[in-house]
Formats: C-alpha cells, structure tokens, sequence
C-alpha cells in the first residue's frame, strides 16, 4: 500500500510566507529585518546578561550596556521560531536610551499587546520578559558591593 504524496506540501511555521499570513506586520518587520542582533561582553561590569529558553521552546540571549541607569545598547541572539526572533528584535530595539525603571516595567502583555501576539505565542514574549528581568539582575549583582568590599567576580556564559 503506498502511501498518498500532498500536492503541496504546507509552509513551515517558521517560514515567512507563514508569518506574513498570521501574524501583525510588526512581528513580520523584526523577524525580516532584526534589529541590534550581536552581544556585548558579557563580564565588563556596564553590562548585564541573560541567557534564558529550551532548545524546544525558543532561547534568547539579552545583552545590556547600562550607563547613568539608562540603558545605552541593547543586543539579543535568538534561536526559535520567528515569533522569538520578534520578539528578541522588538524589546532590544525598545530598551535602548530607557531608563532602568522602564525596562523593569516593561512586562510580557506589553509585548503581547504591542506585537499583536495569538495566544498561541505568548510563550515568546515570556521569554522575551525573562531576558529582560535577567539582564537586568545580572546588573544589578555586578554593581552590589561584596561583603569584602570589592566588585563582585564576572559571570562567564557556559
């Protein structure tokens, strides 16, 4: 018995002609052209990093330049399905030139909101909310004295 052949095999969900199909044009726009994609060093001491996701639900990598508690650089890596990318896209491109304040406040409904997201992916910018969140601590405990009173020893990424 052999098996039917689909006349057309279905786009991909991580395919843009998919994208284009389903989601606002603003998700479309960032994942088509991200921007601030790269990272920033990790251990200098103006920058917080995260590092957060499942290889089977999306991962991303949020690096922040924080000078004077704004933020001056924003940079991600993603990998994930388009909406991921988006997401990781969207909140770099917001988060530079905010104060620290408003990059805490920033929450995942915003980005829910802002991108249009199904509830389908939320998930992204949960995650997208979690780099932020972790960016930010790993800040923050750079910046907290020690207890011997010296900076606090740089986190190298696994």
């Amino acid at each position: 018995m052999s098996a039917r052949v689909p006349a057309r095999i279905p786009s991909s969900p991580k395919s843009p002609e998919s994208l284009r199909e389903g989601y606002s044009a603003l998700v479309v726009e960032h994942f088509e052209r991200p921007r601030n994609v790269g990272g920033l060093d990790p251990v200098a001491p103006d920058v917080g990093s995260a590092l957060v996701g499942a290889p089977e639900h999306g991962v991303i990598r949020l690096d922040l330049r924080i000078q004077a508690g704004v933020i001056q650089a924003a940079r991600f890596k993603a990998m994930g399905c388009g909406v991921a990318i988006a997401c990781s896209s969207f909140v770099a491109e917001r988060l530079e030139g905010q104060p620290l304040a408003a990059a805490q406040a920033l929450t995942r409904v915003d980005i829910v909101r802002a991108l249009a997201l199904p509830p389908v992916k939320i998930h992204c910018a949960v995650l997208a909310e979690r780099a932020i969140q972790g960016a930010i601590s790993d800040y923050q405990r750079k910046q907290a004295p020690s207890a011997a009173g010296e900076a606090p020893p740089p986190v190298r990424p696994a």
